[in-house]
């Protein structure tokens, strides 16, 4: 069955699943007292996807590791054979899947542009011609009569990206390449991507970046335990994979801590807006943010808050009792406003409810809202996760 013309890549109820074996059983007794047990179990990987790319789309496929991300990709790119469904492919395709494949390790990084470049279908001219622009992407020259054995992950990542982009293709498959190479490696992709995404050239993308995810992507899937758990819009994807991580890290917490927190633990109404009052999620560095919570219950006397990274790592924890803030008999909200001086990435918000002191909680929530910071100017020019106030003074 052909595909319509708009469309790039077509996935129907595909499936697929790995044999895993045991243990070795090769001694007598293994054989014996293993005989009527199969040598291996079976994981499965992807479990009825479907979705299609459509010609111009730059679509974002995320989910945490393990999900199926990287073996749909590979399956999207021939490497995979499907057990159940099928996909197809609407032009040439040019997969940037997994460090080393089409590389060989015994041989420099000079000839390995030339056989990588064999592989996309280059000839010998046409790679002579490239070649210093190549190396020049790459930021290799020093080392392109090195064996590539010796190339640390990141310089092998830089020589075999500025290859791929060279290739004539109708689709690029591109697998977590922002996660090894340096920040000026990074800068040079996105310089890219802003020229994909401008004559609307058809990219698969593998990431765990959600700013990357919204600024790029037009559409976007959420993969989990081998199945889509959602689609839609990137700005919905990358919220709905944040709010996901919250909950995987409150599951990983110490289990009498959960258990303590489980009593007292229930929804608390928090809202994030912006300092006009405006529901929001994304914020530019410096900006402020608002953060509203609700509550019926007179008891409360004070309330406090937790932005995270969504690693876990707590950045600020502030709350009204500490900061000497008191409620009257009527008090119902507050308002807890910041200026996010805190570097790009995804956070996310914990809240407590609290009596006469911050250590009696009467209502606590663990997996708030999400809410994304971005860099002011497209680029952060300091380390860290925050930027403090600082003057610098010369003697």
């Amino acid at each position: 069955m052909s595909l319509n013309d708009n469309i790039a890549i077509k996935v129907s109820h595909v499936s697929k699943s790995f044999h895993l074996p045991h243990e070795s059983q090769n001694s007598i007794k293994g054989k014996l007292i293993n005989f009527n047990k199969r040598g291996y179990e079976v994981q499965e990987a992807l479990k009825d996807i479907s979705f299609e790319v459509h010609k111009g789309d730059f679509f974002g496929i995320v989910g945490r590791n393990g999900s199926g991300k990287s073996t749909l990709l590979k399956m999207i790119s021939g490497i995979y054979s499907a057990d159940e469904g099928s996909i197809q492919i609407n032009g040439k395709l040019v997969p940037f899947i997994e460090l080393g494949v089409g590389f060989n390790p015994e041989l420099s990084g000079r000839d390995n542009v030339f056989l990588n470049g064999a592989l996309l279908g280059f000839n010998r001219k046409e790679m002579t011609e490239m070649y210093e622009d190549i190396v020049a992407f790459a930021e290799l020259e020093r080392f392109m009569d090195q064996k590539l054995k010796n190339y640390s992950s990141g310089m092998q990542v830089r020589l075999a990206f500025s290859i791929a982009i060279r290739a004539n293709t109708d689709i690029l498959v591109l697998d977590e390449v922002l996660a090894v190479g340096d920040e000026a490696f990074q800068k040079k992709c996105i310089a890219i991507f802003e020229q994909y995404k401008a004559r609307k050239q058809t990219i698969v993308l593998v990431t765990h970046d959600m700013n990357f995810v919204e600024k790029f992507c037009n559409k976007a899937i959420f993969i989990e335990d081998g199945k889509i758990k959602s689609t839609g819009s990137p700005t919905e994807i990358a919220l709905e994979y944040s709010d996901s991580n919250n909950l995987s890290y409150a599951k990983g917490k110490n289990e009498a801590e959960l258990k303590k927190l489980e009593k007292i633990k229930r929804d608390i109404d928090i809202e994030i807006l912006t300092d006009k009052g405006i529901k929001q999620n994304r914020f530019a560095f410096g900006e402020t943010m608002t953060v509203r919570m609700k509550w019926d219950d007179a008891a409360i006397k004070s309330a406090g808050i937790a932005i995270l990274k969504q690693s876990g790592e707590n950045i600020f924890a502030p709350n009204t009792y500490q900061d000497k803030i008191k409620f009257n008999e009527n008090t119902r909200t507050v308002d807890y406003e910041v200026e996010l001086n805190m570097s790009e990435g995804d956070y996310y918000i914990k809240a407590g409810l609290f009596g006469k002191t911050d250590k009696k909680i009467i209502a606590f929530d663990d997996e708030g809202p999400s809410f994304i910071v971005e860099a002011k100017d497209g680029r952060q020019r300091w380390g860290g996760v925050t930027k403090l106030k600082h003057v610098w003074k010369i003697k």
